[in-house]
């Protein structure tokens, strides 16, 4: 790590875009130890079976028929940046082409700076990642990451066995491609509320709507995540989760406050909203009952039905 690197990275952005992106590739990774990618071969059979495992096992559970991305990459925090500034990029960049930026200077050594700041505290925080690449430019296929050196620092820091993490985290990455593959529609779905918030924001306004709608798709895709890990995970995990919330609870008020901004409280919020709207679907109509969800969008649950799940059973699966 070389925080002298970082800010120098940072300070010396150029461009003529709001946001120089080789400088917050550069600066993040400076400022984030990449960590140690030294695989044994039991780990990489490790990975391996674990995904293989949670593949069968969720086809078996949810009745879906799907596939596992082609590209899966055991990677250090450094990958994972690299990966995710491709994402960031074309997420952000309706707000580059048509934002209003005063100062063109300062405003690029500012965004530059926070985006970079963001990469690197979430390339030390993340697990495993299922990417859809939203809003890529070709239809290609979609990537499962994990993040090894995180992976194995919290499996520490929790004291639980490194293998069951690591196959927990693979199983719950795996429920994500099942959704996707259950709904070929959903990726879709996503990009058009992303792209409209996104554009509207540009524009400066606000499409509470489109982000309404947004929140609502996400919160059922971790929500049912939730659900199909409760039956297809082949070992107990409560004391895994309760050891998550607590390692969070126990965070001191900066950590707290960089995932406000960055939004994960809003993650770990839509992740409990889904698991409780999809169980009380599920002791109601079952898990066949609670897939329907990913028959067509218009099956995705509203804001309004999120909290009240037998307002969607009436509506969706009487």
């Amino acid at each position: 790590m070389n925080l002298y690197r970082s800010v120098r990275a940072i300070a010396e952005s150029s461009g003529e875009g709001p946001i120089d992106w080789d400088a917050v590739g550069e600066a993040a990774k400076a400022a984030t130890e990449s960590g140690s990618l030294e695989l044994s071969a039991a780990e990489r059979e490790g990975y391996a079976s674990d995904v293989r495992d949670a593949r069968n096992r969720v086809r078996e559970v949810a009745g879906v028929d799907f596939d596992v991305p082609d590209t899966i990459e055991v990677q250090n925090r450094h990958h994972w940046i690299d990966a995710n500034i491709d994402t960031f990029r074309r997420v952000m960049g309706p707000v580059e082409e048509h934002g209003p930026e005063v100062l063109p200077g300062v405003a690029r050594t500012v965004n530059t700076g926070t985006m970079s700041v963001m990469l690197s505290v979430l390339a030390k925080n993340v697990l495993g990642q299922y990417d859809p690449l939203l809003l890529a430019e070709t239809p290609e296929d979609h990537a499962l990451y994990f993040v090894h050196p995180n992976i194995h620092r919290v499996a520490d820091m929790l004291d639980v066995d490194y293998d069951r993490f690591r196959r927990w985290i693979a199983f719950h990455e795996v429920t994500h491609a099942a959704e996707f593959g259950a709904a070929p529609w959903l990726s879709d779905h996503l990009e058009q509320r992303m792209e409209s918030g996104i554009e509207a924001l540009a524009s400066g306004k606000l499409d509470r709507e489109a982000f309404r709608e947004l929140d609502a798709a996400m919160t059922a895709v971790e929500g049912y995540a939730e659900l199909l890990m409760d039956e297809a995970f082949d070992d107990e995990y409560a004391d895994l989760r309760e050891k998550m919330d607590a390692r969070r609870q126990g965070r001191d008020p900066l950590s707290k406050l960089l995932r406000r901004l960055l939004g994960l409280g809003m993650k770990r919020r839509q992740y409990e909203r889904g698991k409780t709207f999809f169980e009380r679907v599920a002791t109601s109509r079952g898990l066949s009952g609670a897939s329907a969800v990913w028959d067509r969008p218009e099956n995705l649950p509203t804001d309004a039905e999120l909290d009240d799940p037998q307002q969607w059973v009436a509506r969706v699966n009487p």
